[in-house]
């Protein structure tokens, strides 16, 4: 039985004052898209999507500037395509987040194809705790739901700083896993790896110069990495694997693959070991480069405090 204290978000009458009004009103729609048929909620993403890229100008040139940084190789009409199918992606993960948060556990279940769980229960057979290092692939909330319900996890997170969003989205992603702990909690997920547990941590995103060190990421060569997987994977009987979600591209649900246990990781190189990271997020990333979620600044922070941003 886990040994940390993880606090509830309670429903607080305050909610329903007017400032959350707008609020309520967004999640009202979106609970009841949820109930759509599936496909339909596929397509009515994609036609959000293109609606965003046509409108989002500043979210559509960071994540073109993104995709110009990571492949240098790829001509401009190809990564036009990746870029319009990024954001029809995007669409359809906003209706994913209601899915994730509201679908029965046997709806999920049906959409989910999950490959190499049995890497996780042998590992905590042998009395290990599981680190799962994954991606912000854009249809993670779901995802998140389906991997819960083969293996209750225990979820990293960052808090939503509007408090009605945050009951609903502590609920909802805590559905089928086992708890949720704020990203600052870094004792909590110790502990959890500590009680055998598998837990998911997400290293891919620019966290700033503290406790990061640069090394390369797809053709950037100083990528600000966090340093904090290693804090993880270092903990005493604790097995570090992948998980990398997708969508099926036939519109069929999902797959979900877990790898077996990084061989040889970590060492006590600290370089050596991010770089070894940013290598397996890339050819997770690459398993379908459309579905993640390139709309993040991840190159924002540079090696010098003076060095003209990228994004310029």
């Amino acid at each position: 039985m886990s040994r940390n204290k993880v606090l509830q978000p309670n429903f607080k009458a305050s909610f329903l004052l007017p400032k959350y009004w707008l609020t309520w009103l967004g999640v009202f729609i979106l609970y009841s898209i949820s109930w759509l048929p599936f496909k339909m909620q596929l397509a009515m993403g994609r036609v959000l999507g293109r609606l965003i890229f046509k409108m989002a100008s500043k979210r559509k040139h960071v994540a073109l500037t993104n995709l110009r940084l990571c492949f240098p190789e790829k001509t401009e009409a190809e990564l036009q395509t990746i870029l319009k199918k990024n954001f029809e992606n995007t669409g359809i993960a906003l209706f994913e987040t209601g899915m994730g948060w509201w679908w029965p556990d046997w709806r999920v279940a049906r959409k989910m194809k999950i490959s190499g769980a049995h890497h996780i229960t042998s590992a905590q057979a042998e009395g290990n705790g599981v680190l799962l290092l994954g991606m912000h692939n854009l249809c993670l909330e779901i995802c998140a739901r389906g991997a819960g319900i083969n293996n209750p996890m225990v979820v990293f997170y960052r808090p939503h700083n509007n408090q009605l969003m945050e009951f609903f989205q502590h609920r909802g992603r805590g559905r089928s896993n086992k708890y949720m702990l704020g990203k600052r909690d870094v004792k909590g997920l110790l502990r959890a790896l500590n009680d055998q547990d598998a837990c998911v941590y997400l290293p891919d995103q620019d966290y700033g110069r503290n406790k990061s060190l640069f090394v390369p990421f797809f053709a950037v060569k100083d990528t600000a990495t966090t340093t904090g997987t290693l804090i993880f994977a270092r903990k005493k009987r604790a097995k570090t694997m992948m998980i990398i979600p997708r969508r099926n591209t036939d519109g069929s649900g999902y797959t979900i693959e877990i790898s077996p246990p990084l061989e040889n990781f970590p060492t006590d190189n600290d370089e050596q070991d991010l770089i070894r990271v940013n290598q397996e997020l890339e050819k997770a990333i690459l398993v379908q480069p459309d579905q993640y979620m390139w709309l993040h600044r991840r190159f924002k922070t540079r090696p010098s405090e003076d060095d003209k941003s990228l994004y310029k």
